[in-house]
């Protein structure tokens, strides 16, 4: 414990969140005061009789403990115009959440040990909260990847096994497998198959608006590289992590297949729903994978409250108004999410979709005990 002068900030009778110490999985509320000394929790007791520098008056307020935002796109390095990691901590920060896991698809893509450390060394300076990075899988680097995952600050290895956004892919079960069998970390799964995509993407060209993105990314596409990858992860008997599931059908199907298999979903999926987001927003709602019908929305809500769903997410993925305005489907994928989704869930907490103890297992506890 540090000496009571230097404390810094002091927390008084809020109701914070802390693991049952008779069951450690299991969270309970308790009044509290809270010590900070030089950035950091040095203290917390029922009651701190000792003053600080700074005081603020919790009662009746709750105080959550870190957010995680497991699954972030800064655009860092690369294309710094659209956002960098200076700007992208900032937007976690002042939205709620103190650590993110940004995702490998810059440019270049973070696939190699040297542009690892490159990127490492470009965002470090820039990070104003805790982050970590993943290493995006390749056709051609599953050799290196039990090495990869080990590098300083990174929390796993990314798969996008249908084209989204950037040059990584991995779509055929044989590299697959091979990924699957490198390292131990838990993997995170982008789950649209890459051949169905190919087969419908005329779809989208021929009717050359956003509310034509479900139909080419269709539920079919995504239930088949969901029950691909998990038949994988078993036979393998590796930890996957599978990102932004929105459809019925793979919650149906994930509902019994959890062995080896955690499951995220986005509150962009749970807020918007098809054709209305698209008819209303145009390309300001396209995301990969799409935000879908009602039927859907409601099934993902429904997997939330069985517990199916482990994690919460932002994906967030910012772009310029320019590069959104362009025609469908040249127009790229993908929302902004970090600095708003506490508030949505809380949100969503408010309407009664999920408790708060259960959103601080799903935004915090949980990603930390994945990865």
């Amino acid at each position: 414990m540090e000496n009571s002068q230097n404390y810094d900030l002091i927390i008084r009778q809020g109701t914070i969140f802390e693991s049952n110490p008779k069951d450690t999985s299991q969270i309970q509320e308790r009044v509290a005061d809270i010590a900070v000394f030089k950035g950091k929790i040095s203290r917390i007791d029922s009651s701190i009789p000792e003053k600080a520098d700074h005081e603020i008056n919790g009662k009746g307020l709750h105080i959550l403990p870190g957010i995680i935002d497991s699954q972030v796109h800064f655009r860092d390095p690369g294309a710094p115009h659209k956002e960098d990691f200076s700007s992208g901590t900032k937007s976690a920060i002042l939205g709620g959440v103190t650590a993110v896991f940004d995702m490998p698809n810059t440019k270049p893509n973070t696939s190699t040990k040297e542009r690892y450390l490159e990127k490492l060394e470009t965002v470090k300076p820039k990070a104003y909260c805790d982050f970590a990075l993943f290493v995006g899988a390749t056709n051609t680097n599953s050799q290196e990847l039990a090495t990869l995952e080990n590098l300083e600050g990174c929390c796993g290895i990314k798969i996008f096994m249908g084209s989204s956004t950037g040059d990584l892919l991995v779509s055929e079960d044989e590299f697959l497998e091979k990924v699957l069998r490198s390292g131990k970390k838990t993997i995170a799964v982008h789950c649209e198959d890459e051949e169905t995509l190919i087969a419908r993407k005329h779809i989208a060209e021929e009717k050359a608006h956003p509310v034509a993105h479900p139909e080419w990314r269709s539920t079919e596409s995504a239930l088949k590289a969901t029950q691909r990858i998990v038949s994988l992860a078993n036979k393998v008997g590796r930890k996957i992590h599978t990102l932004h599931i929105t459809t019925a059908d793979e919650m149906a199907f994930l509902k019994d297949n959890k062995k080896n298999v955690t499951v995220e979903i986005l509150p962009q999926h749970m807020f918007f729903s098809s054709p209305d987001c698209y008819e209303k927003l145009g390309t300001y709602a396209q995301m990969n994978p799409p935000i879908r019908s009602k039927e859907h929305q409601e099934a993902i809500k429904k997997a939330l409250q069985e517990g199916i769903v482990d994690v919460i997410g932002s994906d967030h993925a910012p772009h310029t108004k320019e590069e959104k305005d362009q025609t469908y489907p040249q127009s790229p994928s993908g929302l902004p999410g970090v600095q708003t989704i506490v508030p949505i869930m809380l949100n969503f907490v408010n309407d009664g979709l999920l408790s708060l103890e259960h959103f601080i297992k799903l935004m915090s506890i949980n990603p930390a005990r994945i990865y």
